[in-house]
């Protein structure tokens, strides 16, 4: 008797969450907080400070409410962006404790307290956000507010009343007691912005004008004129920033972030082309017009002349992060054992100079790696993204990690002039480390999204149409 019963359709195998991978990875991330902790705290004072307890427990417990709220909230997202954004923070809480307990008279005291509760806070925005941002395609309907936000967001630190100037640079507002960055929040509505702005323009920006040809090369195929003015906005931008407001860091990562956008979004590299030469000869110009421009090359350039080196302002930052981290070398002189403590901003500017110092090229590797797993995380949001916004927005905020990263580490290591950035996740400071958790939460919300199975209905009517053909 044969079997005439219809075959069942297949049914699709669920997406696979990955939090327990999460939270294996997280403990990790703790447990090297933790260490580092202890090994700074055996190097200074030969024993092991109650600080390993005090505040990796407590960065622990906030790393475990962040991972069980992951379960509840976005229990597709993917797995490894919050393991790798707390490895970055814990790292950067080990050694903002190690720094502040050379200069605290009693090791047992030494403060990192606000560190851990911006911590905390950023983390709340990170889930406010995924909490009540359930689709960030939402966010399109305000593009010319969110570039309005962020133009005066970048314009507050030069007014005279409420800017205020530290260490030559207009980067801060200060109200009272309150000291902030507004440009830190700036780059999250300009990615905003241009996300949704290169959505509803790209097909115009991908028009080609007037190739330039040698013979019958083209060396390069020009935008139409009339599709200029976005790219002339952002060089204005960037160049108003270097020469206003003397914020090298900025301008370079707004309008590095901006022309990568810009390809993602037309796959045209005459704009990306177009935009060097823009800002090159920008800022070419500013260096001959503007003092303080010429100042920070010729610190760049001449670091190591005796004059510069010992001038008010000069070279000696520097210098001294240099040599330290040569004083590394391969493995480091081990957490609490070297003098990074003598370089200024240690704790912020120089927390990469810091680390290199101390666990060496080895060490400094590894955080590198940590950093662009999380890039790479990124951009891979964008890929598995549905629609043209989302993936912009994920590769905006991916793009605006690894800027900041090169714009630190080339500064540090004189690539590039040192610019005074902050490294994501690490460095001392409040600013920073809520916006980079706060686009960490848009991040992990439009991954939640793109990993998040279909609805049911939508599976078996798919199943059959495979059935059938």
């Amino acid at each position: 008797m044969s079997d005439t019963s219809t075959p069942e359709a297949p049914t699709a195998l669920p997406p696979v969450k990955r939090r327990n991978a999460e939270l294996v990875l997280i403990v990790v991330a703790v447990v090297i907080t933790m260490l580092g902790i202890a090994i700074a705290g055996l190097n200074l004072s030969g024993r092991v400070p109650a600080a390993t307890w005090t505040v990796g427990l407590t960065f622990g417990a906030l790393a475990v409410a962040a991972h069980a709220a992951m379960r509840f909230v976005a229990p597709y997202a993917d797995p490894l962006i919050l393991p790798c954004a707390l490895f970055l923070n814990g790292i950067g809480v080990a050694m903002i404790w190690r720094l502040n307990a050379v200069e605290s008279e009693n090791i047992e005291s030494a403060g990192v307290g606000m560190q851990l509760v911006w911590t905390a806070l950023g983390l709340i925005f990170c889930f406010l956000i995924i909490v009540f941002l359930k689709d960030p395609r939402v966010l399109q309907r305000y593009t010319y507010i969110s570039a309005l936000v962020a133009l005066v967001l970048l314009a507050l630190p030069a007014l005279p009343v409420i800017g205020h100037e530290v260490y030559g640079a207009r980067l801060w507002i200060k109200i009272g007691p309150v000291q902030f960055q507004p440009s830190e929040f700036a780059k999250i509505a300009l990615v905003i912005f241009l996300a949704s702005y290169l959505m509803s323009k790209r097909q115009v920006l991908q028009i080609v004008g007037k190739p330039i040809k040698v013979g019958r090369f083209t060396l390069i195929e020009l935008p139409r004129a009339r599709d200029l003015a976005p790219i002339l906005v952002g060089w204005l931008i960037a160049i108003g920033m270097l020469v206003v407001l003397r914020d090298l860091g900025t301008s370079l990562l707004l309008f590095g972030t901006f022309l990568a956008m810009l390809y993602v979004a037309t796959q045209r590299s005459s704009w990306v082309t177009l935009g060097l030469v823009l800002f090159g000869g920008g800022a070419t110009i500013a260096y001959f017009l503007f003092w303080h421009v010429r100042a920070r090359v010729n610190i760049w350039i001449n670091a190591f002349d005796q004059e510069v080196y010992e001038a008010v302002g000069g070279s000696q930052q520097l210098v001294q992060g240099i040599v330290g981290m040569a004083y590394g070398g391969l493995f480091g002189t081990g957490l609490g054992a070297g003098r990074p403590t003598d370089i200024f901003a240690a704790d912020s500017d120089f927390i990469l100079a810091s680390i290199g110092e101390e666990l060496g090229v080895t060490g400094l590797l590894a955080v590198l790696m940590v950093l662009f797993v999380l890039v790479e995380r990124g951009m891979r949001v964008a890929l598995a993204s549905t629609g043209t916004f989302n993936k912009l927005l994920a590769s905006g905020i991916a793009f605006v990690l690894v800027y900041q990263t090169f714009i630190v580490l080339g500064g540090v290591s004189r690539v590039i002039p040192l610019t005074g950035s902050t490294t994501p996740f690490m460095s001392a400071g409040g600013t920073a480390l809520l916006t980079s958790w706060i686009m960490m939460g848009i991040l992990l919300r439009i991954s939640d999204n793109a990993r998040r199975p279909a609805p049911q209905a939508i599976q078996d009517e798919g199943a059959t149409q495979v059935i059938r053909r």
